[in-house]
């Protein structure tokens, strides 16, 4: 296996708008993600992402890359707190939206992880941990949408 890029596509009900707006609020966003976010959505804005409670917290700083609703929108994360963002320090998420027939087909990609020179076990389980997340929480992004737009 590469470790290089994680890719998946998943089709939602919704317009590219409102799969925009839950992918990158964060009132939004904690409905299907991360248990906290605290970040807003321009290009060169930091916040962070919480995962976990109060005895096991680990909180992850991000940076926005790009901001172009209701399109495109992409952060880096998983790089030290007191580090700048840059390709060989950090991951890059990127989620592009597009219209498909009354829905949004979403197209996720990180990349980074063999840009980040960790060793090769390291390299495994983080790619792994991340693919078992996007599998885990972007079936909970759609489930979220329906439930959203629903009660609009």
């Amino acid at each position: 296996m590469e470790y290089g890029s994680i890719e998946r596509e998943i089709h939602i009900d919704a317009t590219p708008e409102v799969v925009y707006e839950v992918v990158t609020a964060p009132e939004h966003i904690r409905q299907w993600w991360p248990d906290d976010a605290d970040l807003e959505p321009v290009p060169g804005a930091t916040g962070t992402i919480t995962f976990g409670d109060t005895s096991n917290t680990q909180v992850m700083p991000l940076t926005v890359v790009a901001a172009d609703p209701p399109r495109h929108f992409s952060f880096r994360w998983v790089y030290d707190d007191l580090a700048v963002a840059t390709p060989t320090n950090s991951l890059l998420v990127t989620f592009d939206l597009v219209p498909s027939g009354s829905g949004t087909l979403l197209r996720l990609t990180e990349t980074g992880f063999r840009e980040r020179g960790w060793e090769a076990a390291v390299l495994e389980e983080h790619y792994r941990d991340h693919v078992t997340g996007w599998d885990h929480f972007l079936p909970r992004l759609v489930a979220y949408v329906a439930r959203l737009v629903s009660t609009r």
